[in-house]
């Protein structure tokens, strides 16, 4: 077996619309293409032995061993590797079921689909099952230690990758409330919402956190002089920079017993509690120095050790935290009391796991001494013995849950010190004996306010009830009624995809927000480009809605994006689909049309539910995408007569027609006229049929989003196809004695849309020809057969990057349909797009229309412009009675 290519899907894709995280490995099974598992040597039984756990795998049989049942009759190997790299996750401990495996056009290669959490982890999965297989087909087994090497890869994988705990009780949060969200590239950074409505966290510190309040944190001594000065009971302390200076400050807070702790420590590293001498007090001091510049020196204060979490003002949880301890059985030394432990599967390292596992540090070995216990100490039943001197649960300890048990003069102190401080979430750590009573009446202090603090306490308390902290997050940064999400208009077709996609970027700047959009050309916000290049995939996609400043994203979503990465959002609210045709067939496997369609319908498919799904009702393959979708449907058509475009109208739904030269609306029994074609400059004065057809596509998108029909008919009369406002979109220059005209047509669809505007020219016409390399023959020689009836004069060009085709190969076919159209057609071959170009421009005749189908717009562009066009008068529109008019249907 070889492995030809893997891709990563990130959004709404081919495959799935609801995974949007999918690893596609396109894979040659070779020899393999034609022997089923039930033909290779105790394949079965190997697999069995490697992964007995594939029992659980249900398959089509729909039962528990249904997968093995199919492996021991017989099925290909690439459905047998899907299941083996789902599995390989699923023994990792992550979670992933869904999994395809289907045939390409080439024989014996497939495409094998495999759900990922992990991107990472997902790709060397699949690799990891390939590789599996062979060895079981090769050996009849794959070596223990192999597999367990794997096992501990992709756990090492997914725990990189993963988010924090805190983060993560967010994250989901977020996602139960359909919030989108993403994790940014920079220091741990996850963006909540799109554009204008986006938040961030950085574990539990939000774009609304106070950086004062968490510098003021930081400081605990600065924190515990404003709080006492406020009232709030503290630890009487000093701090010193100094072993010579630690006598006298332990005798400024009273003496013995003290607490020593760093200045600027957190999790607990560096302190010292309930020192009762000057060697522990010596002891302490170097501890805390290894991680401060400054040490504090406290009184130490009996209690239980407690955390109250306040969200937005608020308490949300309270847990008490009990430091890591074990509990005697009478005959088990603490050593295997805190081995056995330490195998609880809920006990990680670090973060990793709900709790954390029990490491020995200096303080332990003290803790055991003050106790009179050694690691050999068999401890006596129900004896509990302390291991750590501090309670975070990051050393091991444990938390139970106290909210429904505070008293509520605590939870006002708490709020209160909250406020003090400036923090939006907080941590504060309480200690008294008794947390259903006042603070002051136990001599309880508060010792500490943490800002970003750790949410595991609360979320998975070892005793006691989860909080959802998560959901109070959440609730500050998006109160309810409060959006997340800005409205995404997507925009995908064989042809017009850019004009259309400009076309509804322009309406809705007459509107006053901020757009951003995504073409070929380049990537745009507002009136500025942000980067150049054809920027119709996820990334440039992100780039919009990862951008603060944008109000409404425009998106065009072109099938090559689509079939690399998925779509770059997970719903739109309007998806406009304008045609499908024969372009890029044989590339990527997809080799239909009816395989195009599909790939188009991932936009159609991926709507919200009360979004619209705007389609061309005279295509087809685009009208039958009405079935796909879950939204709402609103057609747009040329032929205000289809029966289509009656029926859904008759039945209350919205379309627009070009109807009496006019683009309209028709919604139930009214006719809206938006404008006349012939005062749309985009239509060529009513000439360009296609481009008529794209302006009742972006009018009819704006429509339904709720844009005014005066907005509607100002931006189409002030829209342009010039090389500034569409470039390489119907651009037509004045020439002076004869005009040019550039155009990306690329494909048969784009030339046939294009032939009528063409075709209806005074005076001679002469064409610019040629086509991508990575076409099919086919394609080249009906763009030869189509220019010839087009053009009266022909120039046959080739593209710079002829895309892997031989140099004149791509020339020779075009020129073989012109043949076939009309043998004595006029035309020569100039291979070099420049001189073509040229070339056609010194031979134009008077009153004639020079066409230009270029590689390189800007280029063309460029060519033409030095030879001093002559800018056309802005054109006023005509009048027309009834101009305005909103009109019922029964009159028209």
């Amino acid at each position: 077996m070889k492995i030809l290519k893997i891709q990563t899907l990130r959004g709404p894709n081919y495959w799935s619309i609801r995974r949007h995280k999918l690893i596609v490995m396109r894979l040659d099974l070779e020899e393999l293409a034609d022997r089923p598992s039930n033909e290779i040597p105790g394949f079965y039984e190997g697999l069995v032995q490697v992964l007995p756990s594939l029992i659980e795998h249900f398959c089509s049989p729909g039962c528990r061993g249904g997968f093995l049942s199919r492996v021991k009759e017989g099925t290909l190997m690439g459905h047998i590797i899907e299941h083996v790299a789902l599995e390989l996750q699923m023994l990792a401990g992550i979670e992933v079921g869904f999994g395809r495996t289907r045939e390409t056009p080439e024989r014996g290669i497939y495409h094998v689909v495999v759900e990922y959490k992990d991107e990472q982890a997902g790709r060397y999965a699949v690799r990891a099952a390939v590789r599996l297989c062979q060895s079981i087909i090769d050996t009849g087994t794959y070596p223990q230690a192999e597999l367990e090497q794997d096992l501990q890869d992709l756990k090492e994988m997914a725990a990189d990758a993963a988010l924090g705990p805190s983060t993560e009780t967010i994250v989901k949060e977020a996602e139960i409330r359909g919030i989108p969200w993403t994790a940014l590239s920079a220091r741990a950074l996850v963006q909540f919402g799109q554009g204008v409505y986006q938040k961030r966290i950085q574990a539990t510190l939000s774009s609304q956190t106070g950086i004062l309040g968490v510098e003021l944190a930081s400081d605990k001594e600065s924190t515990k002089q404003i709080l006492r000065e406020a009232g709030v009971p503290v630890p009487r302390g000093t701090v010193i920079n100094f072993l010579d200076e630690l006598e006298e400050a332990i005798a400024d807070v009273g003496g013995y017993p003290i607490v020593i702790k760093p200045l600027d420590g957190n999790h607990g590293r560096g302190i010292t509690i309930n020192i009762g001498s000057w060697e522990e007090a010596e002891e302490a001091y170097d501890a805390a120095k290894e991680v401060s510049k400054a040490v504090i020196v406290e009184r130490f204060y009996q209690g239980r050790d407690h955390r109250i979490l306040v969200v937005n003002g608020k308490v949300v949880a309270v847990a008490e935290r009990i430091p890591a301890h074990v509990v005697g059985d009478g005959k088990s030394t603490i050593q295997e009391l805190i081995d056995e432990t330490n195998r609880d599967p809920n006990r990680g390292v670090g973060h990793d796991n709900v709790l954390t596992r029990i490491e020995l540090d200096r303080t332990s070995w003290q803790l055991l001494e003050k106790q009179g216990y050694t690691l050999e100490t068999v401890l006596p039943k129900e004896r509990i013995c302390y291991l750590r001197a501090t309670a975070n649960l990051s050393t091991g300890g444990i938390a139970v849950d106290r909210t429904d048990e505070i008293h509520k003069e605590n939870v006002w102190i708490a709020q209160r010190v909250a406020k003090i401080i400036g923090l939006d979430i907080a941590g504060i750590d309480v200690v008294t004996s008794d947390i259903t009573r006042p603070l002051k009446e136990m001599d309880g202090v508060i010792v500490e306010v943490n800002a970003a603090p750790g949410f595991r306490m609360h979320a998975s308390p070892s005793r006691g009830i989860a909080r959802n902290v998560g959901g109070a997050v959440i609730d500050m940064l998006y109160p309810p009624g409060t959006p997340s999400r800005i409205p995404i208009l997507a925009v995908t077709g064989t042809n017009g995809k850019t004009t259309t996609t400009r076309l509804l970027a322009h309406i809705y700047r007459q509107t006053g927000v901020v757009v951003g959009y995504t073409t070929t050309d380049g990537t745009y916000i507002g009136e500025f480009l942000v980067e150049k290049g054809d920027n119709t995939g996820p990334q440039s996609a992100q780039l919009i809605l990862q951008d603060p400043t944008v109000e409404v994203a425009v998106l065009e979503a072109a099938r090559g994006g689509i079939l690399r990465s998925g779509l770059g959002f997970d719903a739109s609210d309007v998806g406009v689909i304008l045609n499908v045709a024969a372009d890029h067939l044989g590339i990527a496997d997809i080799d239909t049309v009816e395989k195009l369609a599909h790939v188009k319908s991932v936009v159609a498919e991926a709507i919200h539910p009360n979004g619209y799904a705007v389609l061309n009702a005279d295509d087809p393959l685009v009208s039958a995408m009405a079935q796909r979708t879950k939204a709402q449907v609103a057609y747009f058509s040329m032929k205000p007569e289809s029966q289509l475009i009656k029926e859904h109208t008759r039945s209350g739904g919205i379309a627009a027609v070009y109807e009496n030269g006019y683009i309209s609306i028709l919604k139930g029994d009214w006719t809206i006229r938006i404008e006349q074609a012939i005062n749309v400059p985009l239509t060529m004065a009513g000439k360009a049929p296609f481009m008529i057809a794209n302006t009742l596509a972006a009018s009819l998108a704006a429509f339904v989003q709720g844009v005014d029909v005066d907005v509607i008919r100002s931006a189409i009369k002030t829209f342009r196809a010039s090389s500034n406002q569409t470039p390489g979109r119907m651009n037509l220059f004045n020439l002076g004695k004869y005009h040019a005209l550039i155009d990306y047509a690329h494909n048969p669809h784009s030339y046939q849309a294009l032939s009528a505007f063409v075709r209806s020219w005074p005076g001679e016409r002469i064409g610019v020809v040629g086509g991508p390399g990575d076409r099919r023959d086919e394609d080249f020689v009906q763009i030869g057969k189509l220019a010839a009836e087009m053009f009266d004069r022909i120039v046959v060009k080739e593209d710079d990057d002829n895309r892997g085709r031989q140099r004149g190969d791509g020339a020779r076919l075009i020129i073989e349909g012109i043949k076939q159209a009309k043998p004595d057609f006029n035309y020569e071959t100039i291979l070099d797009e420049t001189k073509a170009i040229n070339a056609a421009l010194d031979s134009a005749t008077v009153n004639s229309l020079v066409v230009i189908l270029p590689e390189s717009v800007s280029r063309a562009v460029s060519l033409i412009e030095a030879r001093n066009p002559i800018p056309d008068p802005v054109q006023q529109p005509a009048t027309v009675e009834s101009n305005n008019a909103v009109t019922s249907s029964v009159g028209n």
